[in-house]
C-alpha cells in the first residue's frame, strides 16, 4: 500500500501483483486431462473422474482467488486433486457406513417394517427419491438424529417433520419393493 500526502491509504496497481487467475486459466487446457487421467486410473469410473476434476479446478479457483497460491502449476493442481480424491474416498466411506447402518438399523415399534435390507437397493432407493424424502431419512436414520434435531436441520417444526418422515418412510418402502418386485 502507499500512502498519499493526505494520509489516505492507496492500493497499489493490480499490474504489480501476478495474475494467477490468468495463469490458471493458460494452464487449464494442459492440465485438465492430466487431472482427468489422475482421477480415471484411481477411480475406474468416467463420471466420478469428471465430477472431481471440476471439483479441483472449482477449488483452484477458490484458492487463486483467495491468494494462497504459491505457484500455479500441473504438480500443484495434481495436488489439489489428491486432497479432492482422498475426500471424495472418505465421503464415500461414510455413505457406506450410514447405509449399512440403515440397513441393520433395529425396526422401531412405531414402524412395523420387518424387511432386512439390502445395502445397494437402499442406496438405490435413497437416489430414487426426492431430495426432501432423502435428507430427511439421511439425518434421522443414517446420522441417528432425533426428530427434534432433524427439524432444526430441515428448519420445520417437528410436528412437520414427523409428518415428512412418515411420508419419506411410505415412499422409500414403496420404491424399495417396486424394485424387489421388477427384476430381483
Amino acid at each position: 500500500m502507499a500512502r498519499r500526502d493526505d494520509d489516505r491509504v492507496v492500493s497499489q496497481p493490480r499490474a504489480m501483483v501476478p495474475d494467477q487467475g490468468a495463469a490458471l486459466l493458460a494452464l487449464y487446457p494442459d492440465a485438465l486431462p492430466q487431472v482427468y487421467g489422475y482421477f480415471l486410473r484411481r477411480c475406474g469410473v468416467a463420471a466420478t473422474a469428471e465430477d472431481l476434476t471440476a471439483e479441483t479446478f472449482l477449488a483452484a479457483v477458490d484458492a487463486v482467488n483467495e491468494g494462497k497460491v504459491p505457484a500455479i502449476s500441473v504438480a500443484w493442481l495434481v495436488g489439489v486433486a489428491r486432497h479432492k480424491l482422498v475426500d471424495h474416498w472418505r465421503r464415500q466411506a461414510r455413505e457406506e457406513r450410514r447405509l449399512a447402518a440403515v440397513a441393520q438399523q433395529p425396526q422401531s415399534s412405531d414402524d412395523p417394517w420387518d424387511a432386512v435390507l439390502d445395502e445397494a437397493r437402499a442406496r438405490e432407493v435413497l437416489e430414487r427419491l426426492g431430495a426432501h424424502h432423502r435428507v430427511a431419512l439421511t439425518l434421522r436414520y443414517v446420522d441417528d438424529l432425533s426428530v427434534r434435531d432433524v427439524a432444526a436441520h430441515l428448519d420445520r417444526t417437528v410436528h412437520a417433520t414427523e409428518a415428512l418422515l412418515v411420508r419419506a418412510r411410505a415412499a422409500f418402502r414403496q420404491v424399495y419393493d417396486e424394485r424387489g418386485d421388477d427384476g430381483d
